[in-house]
């Protein structure tokens, strides 16, 4: 039976599916997929005769399973992804993954458990009802057990595990047409994905639990450049969050979707000006936006702009007034002070007044004329660059030194409202100003806390018991000493996954990693071309899905990756209980780097906090890495 729409290649209930020519369905599945191999084939063959037979099982035992439903080839709207078989059956989802050997690998077992995760988060139908992940060894028998919330089981034994799922009287019936509705499962989409639907569509996907956990402080900046907008002044907004929370993402929506389109208004006899610009210091961020968007006219520079760029534009002309009312500033915590961007302009040929990025943008807001709003996105802990320590007492100072500070007013959440404590400026206090919720991580809402367990506190067991609840939310941390091990599991877990992005990432301060086949020097990543490496397939030289080319913390940060391979290096090891950065490499003389251990932590916060799906850390077999590697055992990480 074909459901019109549906996205799969054989869908019934369960009476059906048993009855039906075991060929049928095979050339049912081949004409849905197109191109499958002997191998796929043989595979087909082999396993729907023993689904049926599984199928006839449980029709003889449950008067209720005429109502069950079977889909093979089930194809994950929105994606390319397709599980092999889902059972609806007994009120709950069982997500059945075959795999054609006798003992299931990890990347097996958590192939399977993000196929469950991301129904459960995703899926409209599955949100509030059982949703298990079974890996099936076709050549195995039996119950083989439970592992890290995965069953295993030989295909003679899949009846019995339907029959053992404890029916839930409350829950409402599984229909099969809700469930094979294309907007039935809206997952979330990556930072690169969201950017594109914005640019073309004005809008994002709208995602049950990410819109909630942001559509507030979207609504409420909103709100805020419109009051500015009505009744004149200045505004500086400045929006707090964990990594992962998504602050990128309301920027960009801020400036992107509409919320501001009543307030393009003409200047003289100029046409309406754009109301925002979406501003970003981050160089990888920046070029991996607009290669996405390179299609679009522009070389995507109508979406993103960088930091440097604009502030050489409109420091060196002090009569050029900008264009927009509205200046977002991306990664705010992290701007530079006064002499670091002397620095880097000079070090480009370009002469720009020694002042500090906020003074510069602060100095830029004041020229529109009527009302101006800078708003800041503020991440926490991920300072990385020497000159970007001041944090965001810079803010303050850039607005105390203004002459017109009356004008001012701040908005921020508690936690940022210290860095004003005792200042002249006026502000307001809100909570909604804050991101709390990580949903990059599918919603697994612990990350932040397990690095910070990790890092600062420096406890495995706070940190082992954080990591058990983010394998239960499907989140995977997984660690090697061996380093094609652990590419060997990022392959195999994402081979039917074509989509999907991983990469390599290192610290850029450790001495050691190159001999070991991790290409961190500098030389080798000057040459990283960051759009590329983000975006493109596999098959394009300078994917990161080779895992050949590695990106540091300052390619990596406000970026991510559906997984990371993170090459521990010897820049922070455990030593005698507690970290130490000892053996990083030092920073040039005169560099003025004010915390060089801090700068370390941060970076590992950053390449920590990358992965969507998982983080799988290599750590190289080197005796002055031993303690670090029993460490990071003991906080959670599984060895693969």
């Amino acid at each position: 039976m074909e459901r019109e729409g549906a996205r799969c290649g054989w869908e019934s209930d369960f009476p059906r599916f048993s009855e039906a020519p075991s060929r049928l369905v095979r050339v049912r599945l081949e004409d849905f997929i197109g191109g499958a191999g002997d191998l796929q084939i043989k595979a087909w063959d082999e396993s729907i005769p023993e689904l049926q037979k599984e199928v006839r099982e449980v029709l003889e035992y449950d008067i209720g399973a005429r109502e069950y439903w079977a889909v093979l080839e089930y194809e994950l709207p929105m994606e390319s992804r397709r599980v092999d078989v889902i059972f609806l059956a007994r009120g709950a989802v069982l997500v059945l993954e075959l795999k054609g050997k006798e003992t299931p690998s990890q990347a097996d077992m958590d192939q399977a458990a993000a196929y469950a995760r991301d129904l459960r988060c995703y899926h409209s139908e599955c949100a509030r009802r059982p949703v298990m992940a079974v890996v099936v060894p076709t050549r195995a028998r039996g119950y083989l057990g439970e592992r890290t919330g995965v069953h295993i089981a030989g295909p003679d034994a899949l009846h019995k595990l339907v029959m053992e799922i404890e029916k839930d009287a409350d829950a409402p019936p599984l229909s099969p047409s809700r469930f094979l509705a294309e907007s039935a499962y809206c997952p979330l989409p990556t930072l690169v994905q969201a950017a594109r639907e914005l640019f073309h569509h004005g809008r994002i996907r709208p995602i049950w639990r990410a819109r909630a956990a942001t559509d507030p402080a979207v609504e409420y900046i909103s709100r805020v450049i419109h009051e500015a907008a009505a009744a004149g002044g200045r505004r500086l907004v400045l929006l707090t969050g964990v990594p992962g929370s998504g602050k990128t993402l309301v920027g960009l929506r801020v400036v992107h979707a509409h919320f501001l389109d009543d307030l393009s208004v003409p200047r003289g006899e100029s046409k309406p000006t754009a109301p925002a610009v979406y501003l970003s210091g981050n160089g990888p961020l920046v070029e991996v936006l607009q290669y996405e968007l390179r299609d679009a006219g522009g070389g995507g520079k109508a979406f993103v702009r960088g930091v440097r760029d604009y502030v050489k534009r409109y420091a060196g002309r002090p009569d050029l007034v900008p264009p927009e009312h509205v200046l977002v500033f991306d990664e705010a915590q992290r701007a530079f002070d006064a002499r670091r961007v002397e620095y880097v302009h000079d070090r480009h040929g370009e002469r720009v007044a020694g002042k500090s990025e906020p003074e510069h943008f602060i100095e830029f807001a004041e020229r529109v004329p009527g009302w101006s709003v800078v708003v800041g996105l503020v991440g926490s802990g991920q300072e990385i660059h020497a000159g970007e320590e001041g944090g965001l007492e810079q803010w303050r100072r850039a607005l105390e030194h203004r002459s017109n500070l009356g004008e001012w007013e701040v908005h921020c959440p508690p936690e940022a409202a210290a860095a004003f404590a005792g200042s002249p400026v006026r502000r307001r206090v809100e909570q909604l100003l804050s991101l709390d919720t990580e949903i990059r991580f599918h919603l697994a809402t612990d990350i932040s806390e397990f690095v910070s367990c990790l890092l600062d506190r420096g406890s495995a067991p706070d940190a082992e018991r954080v990591a058990r609840l983010l394998e239960r939310q499907g989140y995977h941390l997984r660690l090697a000493r061996d380093l094609d091990e652990a590419k060997k599991y990022l392959w195999e877990r994402y081979a039917a996954h074509l989509e999907a992005r991983f990469g390599l990432l290192a610290s850029s301060r450790d001495r050691d990693l190159a001999r070991f086949g991790v290409p961190n020097d500098f030389q080798s990543t000057k040459r990283v071309r960051f759009g590329p490496w983000y975006a493109d397939p596999e098959e394009s030289p300078f994917s990161c899905r080779r895992l050949t080319d590695a990106v540091t913390e300052f390619g990596a940060q406000g970026l991510e990756l559906d997984a990371v391979l993170l090459a521990w290096g010897t820049d922070l090891m455990r030593e005698n209980g507690a970290w130490t950065n000892r053996r990083a490499r030092r920073y040039r003389k005169g560099s003025e780097v004010e915390d060089p251990f801090r700068l370390r932590l941060n970076a590992y916060r950053v390449l920590l906090t990358r992965g969507r799906d998982a983080t799988v850390v290599f750590v190289p077999p080197l005796a002055e890495l031993d303690e670090t590697f029993a460490f990071l055992t003991a906080a959670g990480f599984r060895r693969l």
